[in-house]
């Protein structure tokens, strides 16, 4: 494995050192415990030991990521891909049929699957890989995934890997006990998390007062002062999300909502108009606290504060990432007390202004493409297409996502309209579909 040419393809300039700590207690040999800040680069910390453990001569899944969701699994999946190692990787999670993801996995076979441990669990039953290859088992976000609830299917997917060699467990937070079902054996722990790491000088913490309970209006007035910057609004509840999100639609913020209780169809093509910059604002439970690589973030607000220190500790994670300075806003009717984690002195008193104030319009728009990957449609494809015959210039279109029946493109909105009306009728490689501002 040549590392320099792996960091080359992820455009990544060198190690820090908790990652090179990661890789060189790896290669002494124990199981390894590593705790770091969210930001900090763990994917990477256990992606390229993982490479080094795999073996060109085995067939057969040699390694197993078990990830606490679906988005981490799949944010897992992109970055090992992009790491160009020749090895075949694929996720498994739920919302989706197991009977698709097999047929996916006996045409590949892949030498690392990463998943969620119910998706995990039901392919292990039904044998629809071979347990008995698979020497290196990691857990990301172990914190999450041996909390009660998963304990059980944990329990179930390790007592069905009978061959695990060497075990990975990764966390922003520590857990209070790691149970003995993990079979971890000599372990090494690596704690790369202090007061200063968890709460970094990059990041700027705010308090904002409400005069009233009821924070949507001093929320909307936070959101038309932060304008266009990419902002996080966290809630505790899957209703509060749909509240705040409704009341900011009425306002005419340009938001999207995002929990547990939305369709993965629905969650997907939120988080893609929030990445794209056609959404600035996605308001969220702690769905989005973990396992999402949105980059650029620049503000998280706390509409709610989280109950424990560590789900505010990931939160203001989502910002402030690497070497980039970023914001998080906690919003507190002028009555409310703290919790015993955070000290109202640790933060900044931030003033609203009196003067009316309006929601900016985002750069980008979404459009939705009614063909994909199955359609023999690529990401050159649709720029071409946008160019020729939508007449848009190369600054003018963003972000492209082709999935495998359709696809998203954000183009610049003050062009939306006339390339709607060039694009009407036309086809992308002889093939006519639909075209329209996605929903």
């Amino acid at each position: 494995m040549n590392i320099d040419e792996i960091l080359n393809r992820l455009h990544v300039g060198q190690l820090n050192e908790m990652q090179q700590a990661a890789i060189r207690i790896f290669e002494e040999g124990d199981d390894i415990v590593l705790l770091s800040p969210t930001g900090s680069g763990k994917t990477l910390a256990y992606l390229l030991p993982l490479v080094s453990f795999l073996k060109s001569d085995v067939k057969g899944v040699q390694a197993v990521v078990l990830v606490p969701s679906r988005e981490l699994a799949l944010q897992i999946d992109q970055v090992f891909r992009s790491m160009g190692t020749g090895y075949d990787v694929m996720s498994c999670y739920g919302g989706r049929p197991a009977m698709e993801e097999h047929r996916v996995m006996k045409n590949m076979n892949p030498s690392v699957i990463i998943g969620t441990p119910g998706r995990m669990n039901d392919h292990l039953q039904k044998s629809n890989f071979d347990a008995s290859t698979v020497r290196l088992l990691i857990i990301d976000e172990f914190d999450k995934c041996l909390e009660f609830g998963f304990q059980e299917e944990m329990s179930a997917v390790l007592g069905q890997l009978p061959c695990i060699e060497r075990r990975f467990l990764l966390s922003a937070t520590d857990a209070e006990e790691i149970p003995r079902f993990t079979g971890l054996g000599k372990v090494r722990k690596l704690d790369f998390l202090t007061l200063e790491s968890s709460l970094s000088s990059r990041l700027h913490l705010y308090k904002v007062v409400s005069p009233l309970k009821d924070k949507l209006e001093t929320l909307y007035r936070l959101l038309c002062c932060i304008g266009n910057q990419s902002t996080l609004v966290f809630c505790n509840h899957r209703a509060s999300v749909e509240r705040v999100g409704k009341y900011l639609h009425e306002m005419k913020v340009y938001c999207e909502t995002f929990h547990g209780g939305m369709e993965q169809d629905e969650r997907e093509r939120a988080l893609y108009k929030f990445r794209n910059g056609s959404c600035p604002v996605l308001v969220s439970t702690d769905l989005a606290a973990r396992g999402l690589d949105i980059p650029d973030i620049r503000n998280v607000v706390h509409y709610h504060l989280p109950v424990s220190e560590d789900g505010f500790i990931h939160r203001n994670g989502r910002t402030a990432r690497w070497e980039d300075e970023g914001n998080a806003y906690v919003l507190v009717y002028q009555e409310e007390e703290f919790p015993s984690y955070l000290s109202e002195d640790m933060l900044e008193t931030y003033v609203l202004p009196d003067s009316e104030l309006r929601p900016p319009l985002p750069e980008f728009v979404t459009l939705y493409i009614g063909k994909g990957k199955k359609d023999k449609i690529n990401k050159v494809d649709i720029v071409g297409f946008l160019s020729k015959k939508g007449n848009l210039q190369k600054e003018e279109i963003g972000k492209v996502d082709v999935k495998e029946h359709h696809a998203f493109v954000a183009i610049a909105r003050n062009k939306a309209k006339q390339v709607l009306k060039l694009v009407r009728n036309e086809k992308i490689k002889g093939v006519k579909t639909l075209i329209e501002v996605a929903k």
